[in-house]
């Protein structure tokens, strides 16, 4: 697949960047301190109309966040498309947007968390690169590491590969196939669905937060039960942070983790720096990665922009 999927077009300094309410409801103060930050970088910034829209709980009605999102993939002077934050209410745009349209027009899409959603059926629906990374009322609004921007600059600028390390092996062993996945309660809501991903032989990358030890463990029993795990070229994990951040959850669902993945014949490793509760570094998802646990590395085979 990495030969096929569509690279969008790359993102250098003086660039117009659009931002995009997708989701939840978006805090203004966030938001302004967020675009501040992307104008630090060197960008321009466009915000979407209606990007501080609000629909009890989300950004706007489905319809309205769905027609700005399509809008900024057609606008030729937006390079690349940051969602506002996530929270919920990406899934309830699936039906409304043709991934395939979208990417006639590819540019660079960039969320994490709820975004999961999007950031997948642009895989798969789209055949298009999608990029699991920082959003902007939140990330960008609280502030990221300076490794985290120099990583997101470079690789959007078309960095040919790099490497992450993981911070422990579950199970031995090397593959290689297409990055996908994200947030695992996400994954998890797609599952059944007519944008449930393609997992065979692809390496799957899960992270959640604010969840209960056995929330975790149920989904990941779901998973392994529906024969994800075994379909899978190899399993990479982020941060899975516990609700509250109570450490007994935490060791709980370290054990939970160690349980569904006890067996697998495929490599699993354990504690890169992306998603909730890390320097969340961006992810090219689509494209074709590496991953060896004698070196507990993640190595990126291509640049994931043309």
């Amino acid at each position: 697949m990495g030969a096929q999927v569509i690279k969008p077009p790359a993102l250098v300094a003086g660039d117009t960047v659009g931002v995009v309410a997708v989701a939840a409801a978006v805090d203004r103060d966030g938001l302004e301190r967020g675009i501040a930050a992307l104008f630090d970088l060197g960008y321009r910034v466009k915000v979407s109309a209606h990007a501080l829209d609000h629909a009890g709980l989300l950004a706007g009605i489905d319809s309205l966040r769905a027609h700005e999102l399509k809008l900024f993939f057609r606008d030729p002077g937006v390079k690349a498309i940051f969602g506002a934050r996530g929270g919920y209410g990406c899934g309830r745009l699936l039906p409304l947007l043709d991934f395939a349209e979208l990417a006639r027009t590819p540019k660079i899409f960039i969320g994490f968390s709820d975004a999961t959603f999007l950031l997948n059926a642009l895989v798969d629906q789209g055949r298009m690169v999608s990029f699991h990374g920082p959003m902007v009322a939140t990330d960008f609004g609280r502030g990221l590491s300076q490794r985290a921007l120099g990583h997101l600059q470079s690789l959007l600028a078309g960095q040919p590969g790099f490497e992450l390390q993981a911070a422990e092996v579950l199970r031995p062993g090397t593959a290689e196939g297409p990055l996908i996945g994200g947030c695992l309660s996400v994954i998890a809501a797609m599952m059944g669905t007519p944008w449930q991903p393609v997992f065979d032989r692809r390496i799957l990358f899960l992270e959640d937060t604010g969840e209960k030890a056995y929330r975790i463990d149920r989904m990941l029993v779901q998973m392994r039960q529906a024969g994800i795990f075994e379909r899978v070229g190899g399993i990479v994990f982020g941060a899975l942070r516990p609700i509250a951040e109570n450490e007994h959850e935490r060791v709980l669902i370290a054990e939970f983790v160690g349980e569904q993945t006890a067996g697998l014949k495929c490599p699993v490793l354990c504690g890169i720096e992306a998603g909730h509760g890390t320097e969340n570094l961006t992810l090219p998802f689509g494209l074709p990665v590496r991953i060896d646990t004698k070196t507990r590395r993640m190595t990126f085979l291509e640049s994931a922009v043309s």
